[in-house]
C-alpha cells in the first residue's frame, strides 16, 4: 500500500512544480494564439489536466525538456478551441487590454510587436512564440510542435520576413 502511494505523490509534486515554474509562460502562450483571456485560462487549466493524464506517457519516454512538452500540450489545446464554433466569434481586436499586467509588454514596441506576432497566420505565429518568447532552442521547438528542425528553421525564416514587412510597411501575407 505504500509503495503504491509514492508514485501519485512524485506525479502530484512533479505536477505542482510545473504549475509554479511554466504557468506564466504558457498562459502568456495561450493567451497570444487564441487572443482571449478568458479562453487562455480555460486552455492554461487543460494544459494540466491533460498533461496530469499524459503522465505515464512523459516519464515512459523519459522526455528531456519539460518546458517543450507542456508547450507542445498546450498549442494543441489552443488549436482546439480555435478550431471551436464559439471561437469565430469573439472580438480579438481588444485582446492585449485583456492580458494580466504581468504578463503583458510593457514597452509600445513590445506591444505593436505582439499585435504584429497574433496577427500572422498560426504555422508562423507558433514558431514565434515558442523559439522567441519561450526561448526554446529550434530543436526543442520542433518537438513541441512536433515536426521537424529542418521545417522549424523554414517557418522560422518566413516568420522573419512576414514580421519583417508587416513592422516596415512592406507586404503582408498573402499564402
Amino acid at each position: 500500500m505504500e509503495h503504491a502511494a509514492v508514485p501519485g505523490m512524485v506525479r502530484e509534486q512533479r505536477l505542482n512544480e510545473w504549475i509554479e515554474a511554466y504557468s506564466d509562460p504558457i498562459l502568456r502562450t495561450c493567451f497570444l494564439y487564441l487572443s482571449d483571456r478568458g479562453q487562455a485560462e480555460d486552455a492554461l487549466q487543460d494544459t494540466w489536466i491533460k498533461a496530469w493524464k499524459h503522465m505515464d506517457e512523459y516519464e515512459k519516454n523519459n522526455i528531456a525538456n519539460d518546458k517543450a512538452w507542456l508547450l507542445r500540450i498546450a498549442v494543441n489545446t489552443c488549436k482546439d478551441y480555435r478550431r471551436s464554433a464559439w471561437f469565430r466569434h469573439i472580438d480579438r481586436s481588444k485582446a492585449l487590454d485583456e492580458l494580466p499586467p504581468q504578463l503583458a509588454a510593457a514597452e509600445p514596441e513590445d506591444r505593436s510587436l505582439t499585435l504584429t506576432v497574433m496577427e500572422l497566420p498560426d504555422r508562423y505565429k507558433q514558431i514565434i512564440l515558442l523559439y522567441f518568447f519561450q526561448g526554446l532552442t529550434m530543436q526543442e521547438t520542433a518537438d513541441a510542435l512536433g515536426t521537424s528542425q529542418a521545417t522549424v528553421s523554414r517557418r522560422l525564416e518566413k516568420a522573419k520576413e512576414l514580421l519583417k514587412g508587416s513592422l516596415t510597411g512592406g507586404a503582408a501575407y498573402e499564402g
